[in-house]
This record gives C-alpha cells, sequence and structure tokens, in this order.
C-alpha cells in the first residue's frame, strides 16, 4: 500500500511542470498510481463519444491525473506551501499540522 501526504479537500500547490505556482482543490487521489487530480490544473482535451440518443459528443476538457510528487500542501493559516508534519495527542488521535506555523491542517 502506498501512501500519499494529500487528501480530497485540500488546497495545493503545483511545483513543477506547464501549470507550476497555480494552485486548487485536490478533487480524487489514487494511491495506488501516487498521483492526484487537482482543480482547473493540467487540463487536457478528451475526444467524448455520444452514449446516448441526443447526448452530445465532442471535445471536451478536463483535469488530467498528475503525480502527488508535483505538489504541496497550502497552510490555511499562513497561506504558504509547506511540508505536512503529525502531532500525537493524548487521547491517542493524530492531526496533521504545518511545518512552518505550526497550525493544524
Amino acid at each position: 500500500m502506498n501512501k500519499v501526504h494529500v487528501k480530497t479537500g485540500d488546497t495545493v500547490v503545483v511545483l513543477s511542470g506547464k501549470d507550476k505556482g497555480k494552485q486548487g482543490a485536490v478533487l480524487a487521489v489514487s494511491p495506488k498510481e501516487g498521483k492526484v487530480i487537482v482543480e482547473k490544473v493540467n487540463m487536457v482535451t478528451k475526444h467524448v463519444k455520444p452514449r446516448r440518443m441526443g447526448e452530445p459528443g465532442g471535445i471536451v476538457k478536463a483535469e488530467g491525473a498528475m503525480y502527488a510528487s508535483k505538489v504541496q500542501i497550502v497552510c490555511p493559516r499562513c497561506k504558504k506551501a509547506t511540508r505536512i508534519g503529525h502531532k500525537l495527542f493524548e487521547d491517542g488521535s493524530k492531526a496533521r499540522i504545518c511545518k512552518k506555523c505550526g497550525e493544524e491542517i
């Protein structure tokens, strides 16, 4: 089983590639492949065939998957791209924290 440092719904920034610097929310995570799909980033064109009667086909723009190592989480408090730390509480629960400001993510 492979672990990915981001979860669905996290705000991330792209570190490399044609969309470097863009921010967006994570729509889907695929730990098996180590990839994520980020909102309005890595847009690809798909040729869609109509499936039912009356349904339009054509060329559709959609988000493509990218490697999770190319994205970094943005802290909601300090608004900076940061690494993730983990904090253990006395009751046994865990939380993800920002390595820069210490705020819980």
